[in-house]
């Protein structure tokens, strides 16, 4: 198990198992999306986030700027975003665990896709992290959760418009 492996490898779990939901937004025409930027709102626990990642680089490892903040008021933010004449094009949840070792963090998420463990941190970390916990540069994934969604959809030809477990039919518990 993934967990074990990261105790022995001197991480400790810095947030335990929480519920995630996060909505994307983008303007008509989708100009955020073709910019290759996210303005992503984030409700974590009881927390909300709202969260601009500019346009990415992705090789072996993805990279890209983000800029968050805490919002107070998650149902009013996404009215104050949908005057600004964003909307609402992509929803997606899943349980988070994150982990860190004090240079970088594992994330560990239960998606209605499955499970995926994120490695964020420097590039050096990210392949010394990956190795000590058994993962091999070939499984690497950089592709986002929207990205994973429509291959998955067009894949089990799914009609499910959102990334949730109630339109995917799973149940976690």
């Amino acid at each position: 198990m993934l967990q074990r492996r990261l105790r022995g490898a001197g991480f400790r779990c810095v947030t335990p198992r929480t519920h995630e939901s996060n909505t994307l937004f983008d303007l008509p025409g989708q100009v955020l999306r073709l910019r290759g930027e996210v303005l992503r709102l984030r409700k974590y626990g009881k927390n909300w986030i709202l969260t601009h990642k500019g346009k990415g680089s992705a090789g072996r490892h993805k990279s890209r700027m983000e800029t968050e903040t805490g919002v107070a008021d998650g149902k009013r933010m996404g009215g104050i975003l949908a005057a600004l004449g964003f909307q609402p094009t992509f929803v997606y949840e899943k349980f988070r665990a994150e982990w860190s070792d004090g240079k970088g963090q594992v994330v560990l998420d239960q998606t209605p896709l499955g499970d995926i463990a994120e490695i964020e941190g420097p590039a050096r970390w990210i392949d010394a992290t990956a190795h000590a916990l058994g993962v091999e540069p070939s499984a690497y994934v950089t592709s986002s959760y929207t990205e994973l969604f429509f291959d998955w959809k067009r894949k089990s030809k799914s009609a499910a418009q959102e990334m949730t477990f109630a339109a995917i039919g799973k149940v976690l518990q």
